[in-house]
Formats: C-alpha cells, structure tokens, sequence
C-alpha cells in the first residue's frame, strides 16, 4: 500500500511538471529557454516528454499490474463483507462495543423485536434476524457503499493508468528502440521524409500540427519528437474550403474558423463542417481542433533600398512567403529567406482610453550569406508614431533568442522613405558629394570656421569625413581621430571635424530641399530641421544592421492558413470514465462508511432482556450521534415510566 501511494504521488508530480512545462516544443526551444545545464538534466529526466518518458509508463504499469492484483483478491472478500450481517455475533462481544445500551423490558419479545425493525429500518438500515434457544438477534447493515467505493476507486486507478499507457505511445518506444523508427531532422518537404521517419495510419495514438493554406489540402500531420519531428499518416485527406478571422476594432483577433472538407474512400460523399475553437471535428477516432493561424503563402511586393552603395532607384523584387530566392548584393549572392507575413500588429497603445492598436502590416525574413550565417529582420509597411514623429522601423537580430534592436528611419512629410534614401544615396555618391563639398568648403574658408588651406584639401577632409560616418557613424569619426591626431590636440581637432562634418551634412540636405522645391531661405522648418537630426542618427546607425538593402513591403496578396491540431487519443474513452469511478468512489468511502447495529433480545424472569450495541469503519462522530438518536428512541419505549 505504501508503496502504491507513493508511486501515486510521484505520477501526481509528473503530471503537474507535464502541466506547467508545454510539452513536445522542439528541443532549440528547450536550450534557449533552460539554458544548456538545465536543458541537459532536464532531457535526462525526460521531463520535455513526461506523458511518454520510460519512468512514468513503467509506474503506470505497474500500478495497473499490482492494483489490479489488489482487486483480484479483495474483490470477494468485499463482496462478502456487504452480504454478511454478522449474525454469529456473541452477547459477549456486544458488550465489549463502545457504544453499547441495554434494557429490562416487561413487554413481549416479539413487541421489543418489531419496534426495533421498524425504527431500525426508518434509519435506513437493511436487517437480517437469527432465533436462537432463548434469543432473538436482529442485525442491521448500511453504508455498503463504501466497499463499493474502494472497489470502484481501484478499478478507477487501473482505467486511468491503462488510459494513459494507450496514449504514452508505448508502442511508439518499443519501435524506436528495435530501430524501426528513426527521427527526421532535416527540414525537407513531407513528400521526401523517408519511410522510416513515417508512421501507418493505423498507429494508436497521436497530437500533432499541420498548417493548411486556404484551398490547400493535406493528409499527413507532423508530430514533434524529440530533437526531430515524425510524419504521421492520416487515414483521410483534410481540405480547407475556407478560413475566416473576426478582428476587435484595435485589431485584434477576437474568433476564427475554418470550412473542412474530409475526403475518405469510404464516405460516398465528402464530409463538410465548419470547426472553431473549442468545437472540433472528431472523424474515425482523430479529432481536429482549431489551434492557430498564419500565412499560407502570401504574394508579396518589395522594394530593395541599396544601403552599401548610391543607387538611385530601388530594386523591385517579388516572392512568396515560406519561399527564398537568390538576390544580388554589393557583398555578393545572399538568400532572401520570406518567413511570415502579419496582416495585423497589436500594440499597446498610447492614447488614453485604448488599451492596443493596430501599427498595421508587417513582413520577417532571413538574409543568409554564402557561409550560412543569418540575420533575420522585421519590417513594418507603414511608419509608426513615436514621440509625435513618424519613422519606418526594422527591428534585427543575430539570433532568435535575441530580443529585436530597431533601426529608425524618418519618413518625410508624405509619409514616405523617398526624402531620407534620396539623402542617404547622395552621401554615398563620391562623385556628387565632392563637388558639393568643394561649393562648401569655399563657405566655410571664407567664415574662417575652419584652418586656412586650399579648398581642395578642405573638400578632400570634408568628404572623407562624410565617407567614414556613413561607413561606421560616429564611433568610426571618434575612431580616425584617435589614430591619426596626437592625445594633446584630440579634443580640439575632433570639434573641427564635427564642424565640418555637420556642415557638409547640411549642406546635402539643404541642397536637396530645394530640390524638392522647399523654400529655405528662412532656414528649415521645425520638421525639416527634426528629420535631418533623426537622418543623421539613422546613418550612424545602418553601419550595424548588417543589410545591404532595406527591404520596404510596398503591396501584398494575403493568403491565409489555419493551424489545426490533430489528435487520437483513445485512452480519452477509459480516463474520462475513469475519472468520473474515482470521484464517485472516493465519496462512497468518505461519505457512505459501513454501518453496523445489533439488537440482542433474551427472555429473562418474565421480562425481556435488550442490547443495543454498534460500530462504524469510519466518521465516528456522526455514527455517534446516529447511535444516540437511536438509542433515545429506543429508551422511550423500553424504559419503565412513572
């Protein structure tokens, strides 16, 4: 017993680690999560597959083996125990009961008998009599529910264990382990997993997910496994006619559902049925929930902004999402890696009375160089508010377990990204940025803000100014100085070059203001002024994005696709029941508890000699007080009256 109860316990345990800790995430999430040590000792416990570790199938079967044994051999005796009213009970031993009363009556034995039945039996009592030499005994049992409760109790734990051994793919070990299975790691098209990799459709149980795009179809299901994934035959094909999203007002999500169409040779016509959450399908054993959503290979438009050298126009590019495609950069062929597409971005927004709000489209991709390292980048299709100003942002990372780091770049009075390329390509633009720094450097000699010298040698320092910052922002200004001006003059020298380098940055920026047609001749408006601080912070800044292009979303086809999980668990059909026996049983034990009573009857000298005696298996207090009620009753009767 003792050991059942701990072995109990520690199923109690694992279950609630199964609960807390999401099951069955690839093991890359585990590492990020847990960290390599805990990720190690965890894997060794098995605590990422804790429903179908070896340690728990092998408690859950043997507490099916020795309860079930428990119940081979207890079972008769309860039995026997609910039919047995002790009717060889000794006076003796009656009075040795704790609770216990007796009477001298002057009434007739069969007087004293019929009373004692009667009330007896209004208390719910089932009775036996036994006629003795010179007695009469009645003996009184309810509360047999109990023994059915430790019955259905035990037969509880067995359903629930069996139930959980059918869903802990057991067979599943037994085939990895003779090497009938082999986990797949690559990530190839379900069409080119190998067959062992595979399970038949006749496997017994299994939860797995599969994205379907709209009017896509799939008849497989992948299940993670370990470091790797399987490929889980269906014994249907699932088509998605429809999938539809209603959003709140801030955007969103608030419900979605998705039109099925379950194909099977044995249907004679295809089974229609809309699913939503919390209301699935269930077809031959496999139930399909609505789990998530996400793209299905949306049509998307970009525009290439070249940041490693001047290009006036931008590159037109078209792909879709979960594809890649080669592109040309200035630091050779890269993979443009499309990964999701969101129609909606909900944030947290800013203006009382709204808790989110929609920053509209967005677009995350992989750029991959030739020795297979990445970065992967966020961008956002319109620009976004912050501080009462709007920026178009791109947030990049070197990892997935690395937090976003955005760059910000002003949008220009129409909204757009035109003013702040145009700048940044005339900055790159060797050839255009010397004349304009030769008309800059003839200012700056005559306003003496610089050391007398040749304005040539003045344009050459403006422009390789000018190149540096664009090249690595103002820690590479900071940088040259450092190298090339002696420690005593550093400080001196390093706000001449600020000078010039503001000088020369305006001077572009200017020239490009009039460009556009603005009138500058009372110096820049408060917003030209802001955008060309925030320009010159979003150069200084490009040096560590790591692109050769910003990639701008300029027009999509949204294609959506639903995420269903799919799921065979016949071990549902014993736990649930299951459950329902154990809750049942365990409030017979506690609430229904056996109770006995005796009336022992013996003519004695003309009068009748009564005794009242009892016990109960458990709740003493409330058998007493239900003995006492009885007893009272009884003195009533038996009790002599004056």
């Amino acid at each position: 017993m003792n050991l059942a109860i701990t072995l109990l316990v520690a199923i109690s345990f694992a279950s609630i680690i199964g609960t807390v800790l999401q099951q069955n995430q690839p093991y890359s999430d585990y590492l990020l999560k847990f960290g390599p040590f805990w990720f190690e000792v965890f894997k060794a416990l098995g605590l990422f597959q804790v429903y179908s570790a070896i340690w728990f199938l092998i408690i859950l079967g043997f507490l099916v083996l020795s309860t079930s044994v428990c119940i081979y051999r207890n079972m008769p005796r309860m039995f026997r125990e609910m039919q047995d009213f002790r009717l060889e009970v000794k006076e003796k031993s009656l009075r040795n009961h704790k609770h216990h009363n007796e009477w001298e009556v002057a009434a007739p034995i069969e007087e004293c008998l019929s009373v004692s039945q009667e009330l007896l039996a209004h208390h719910g009592f089932r009775l036996r009599e036994k006629a003795g030499d010179n007695y009469q005994l009645l003996s009184a049992i309810k509360g047999a529910g109990s023994r059915w409760g430790y019955l259905l109790t035990h037969i509880a734990i067995v359903l629930i264990c069996i139930g959980g051994l059918m869903d802990g793919n057991v067979l599943l070990k037994i085939a990895e382990s003779l090497g009938e299975i082999k986990v797949e790691k690559r990530n190839i098209l379900a069409n080119e997993v190998p067959d062992i990799s595979r399970l038949a459709s006749s496997n017994l149980s299994y939860r797995g997910n599969v994205s379907i795009p709209e009017g896509g179809g799939a008849n497989v299901v992948f299940l993670g496994y370990k470091d790797g994934y399987l490929v889980q035959q269906l014994p249907f094909t699932i088509e998605v006619e429809d999938f539809r999203i209603e959003h709140y007002e801030s955007g969103q999500p608030k419900s979605f559902e998705s039109d099925l169409v379950i194909v099977d040779d044995e249907l004679e016509a295809p089974l229609r049925e809309t699913i939503s959450v919390n209301h699935p399908l269930t077809y031959k054993g496999v139930s399909i929930y609505q789990a998530s959503f996400g793209d299905g290979g949306s049509k998307i438009e970009l525009k290439g902004w070249s940041l490693a050298g001047a290009q006036k126009e931008p590159v037109a590019i078209k792909g879709i999402i979960n594809q890649s495609q080669k592109i040309q950069t200035s630091i050779g062929e890269m993979d443009l890696e499309l990964n999701d597409f969101r129609l909606f971005n909900i944030q947290p927004s800013p203006e009382e009375g709204r808790k989110f709000h929609n920053i509209g489209s967005s677009i995350q991709f992989k750029l991959r160089a030739a020795t297979g390292e990445a970065k992967e980048y966020l961008n956002y299709m319109s620009p976004i508010s912050t501080d009462g100003r709007l920026y178009f942002m791109s947030g990049v990372r070197s990892s997935p377990a690395e937090p976003f780091q955005y760059l910000y770049l002003p949008a220009d009075s129409s909204a757009s990204i035109h003013r702040f390329m145009t700048f940044y390509n005339r900055l790159k633009d060797s050839k255009g940025l010397h004349q304009l720094a030769l008309k800059a450097a003839s200012a700056t000699t005559d306003s003496g803000a610089v050391p007398e010298g040749g304005q040539e040698e003045i344009a050459n320092m403006m422009s390789m100014l000018v190149r540096i910052y664009v090249q690595g922002g103002m820690d590479a200004v900071i940088g040259a100085i450092e190298s090339r001006i002696p420690e005593e003059k550093r400080e001196e020298i390093a706000g001449i070059y600020v000078k010039i380098l503001r000088h020369l940055l305006g001077t572009v920026y200017l020239d490009l203001l009039k460009e556009e047609g603005q009138s500058i001749e009372k110096g820049m408006s408060e917003f030209d002024s802001q955008f060309f601080e925030d320009a010159g912070a979003a150069i200084g800044a490009i040096e560590r994005y790591g692109s050769p292009f910003y990639f701008q979303l300029v027009n999509y086809e949204h294609i959506q696709a639903t995420g269903l999980q799919l799921t065979r668990s016949p071990g549902k059909n014993l736990v649930y029941p299951g459950c329902f026996m154990l809750a049942l049983g365990v409030f017979l034990m506690f609430y229904m508890p056996q109770r006995r009573l005796w009336v022992w009857l013996r003519k004695k000298d003309g009068s009748v000699q009564v005794i009242l005696s009892g016990n109960a298996v458990r709740n003493e207090m409330d058998f007493a007080n239900e003995y006492q009620e009885i007893h009272e009753k009884l003195d009533e009767v038996f009790s002599p009256h004056t």
